[in-house]
């Protein structure tokens, strides 16, 4: 099976899938590779190569015990994309994957990163302060953390059904894969590594790196993710990135993969066939300057 040692000694675990132009998948804190594994093989079917990530205290990866804030994490993916050559990436990252993603781009730049794309991204900032009042209270924070150390399964039973958008037009999801999200935070992940990564999803502020950032992005966000609102999240994300395109899906709750799939197979797509309009574009001129 594919694992990387990272630069600090942990073995990750990682999955390839597919030939074609590279897409690398993040996923939600206390989910892993499996959580986009539907819209990878849609990927593959249509010729690209599909990569998915399990962050470290999550699925098959060590589980170390610390290396949870974003830096580290950015590391770890700089690790992978060195290992595996790749360059002109689409990076698509959902909730905590957003934040490794602006992470990576602001430590080692967007050299090897074509485009990017924001799934329900837990962005800009999601702790209450002077200037972000709308925020969660630190207080809060603390106490759900606390809560989770010992009845993290009261919590998992009473939000489950928000994350999957129970009850909304076009949301229908499997009790199996009701009980997959359910394993993967209470089985597959380290306890230690979801409050960890809580607790940098919370406090960190990216909205000075959101502005920096310079490669073609896509958000996309539900107007019902109960977890990262969509005026909070999405359309924040989309005032400080420059340039970048929010597609808003309605009645969309945060866990989008399993509701929205094959829309955001599409939507992919969509934005992926953009791209090499762009280049084929820019060839274009870059001849007709050659002639001129």
């Amino acid at each position: 099976m594919p694992f990387i040692e990272t630069r600090t000694g942990t073995s990750l675990f990682y999955r390839d899938w597919g030939t074609g132009r590279p897409v690398l998948f993040l996923a939600a804190a206390g989910m892993d590779s499996i959580e986009a594994r539907g819209v990878m093989a849609d990927l593959v079917a249509h010729g690209l190569r599909a990569i998915a990530l399990d962050r470290r205290g999550h699925g098959r990866s060590d589980d170390p015990g610390l290396g949870y804030d974003y830096d580290t994490l950015a590391d770890d993916i700089a690790d992978l994309i060195e290992h595996l050559s790749l360059h002109r990436l689409v990076v698509v990252g959902h909730s905590m994957g957003g934040g490794e993603i602006v992470r990576y781009l602001t430590r080692y730049g967007s050299d090897r990163i074509e485009r990017i794309v924001l799934v329900a991204a837990a962005l800009p900032l999601l702790l209450a302060t002077a200037d972000n009042p709308d925020g969660v209270p630190a207080e809060a924070a603390d106490a759900l953390r606390d809560s989770w150390r010992h009845h993290q399964d009261v919590w998992l039973r009473d939000n489950t059904d928000p994350y999957l958008g129970v009850g909304l037009p076009g949301c229908e999801v499997s009790q199996v894969a009701r009980d997959r999200v359910q394993a993967s935070i209470s089985y597959d992940t380290s306890l230690q590594a979801i409050l960890e990564c809580n607790r940098a999803v919370v406090e960190t502020d990216f909205r000075a790196e959101l502005r920096a950032i310079d490669v073609p992005t896509l958000i996309i966000h539900g107007d019902a993710d109960a977890s990262i609102p969509l005026d909070f999240g999405g359309r924040r994300q989309a005032e400080l990135i420059p340039g970048s395109e929010l597609t808003v899906y309605e009645n969309a709750p945060h866990g989008i993969y399993l509701t929205h799939g094959p829309r955001l197979t599409a939507d992919l797509l969509a934005f992926l066939d953009k791209s090499q309009v762009e280049a084929s574009e820019y060839a274009v001129l870059q001849r007709s300057s050659a002639g001129s």
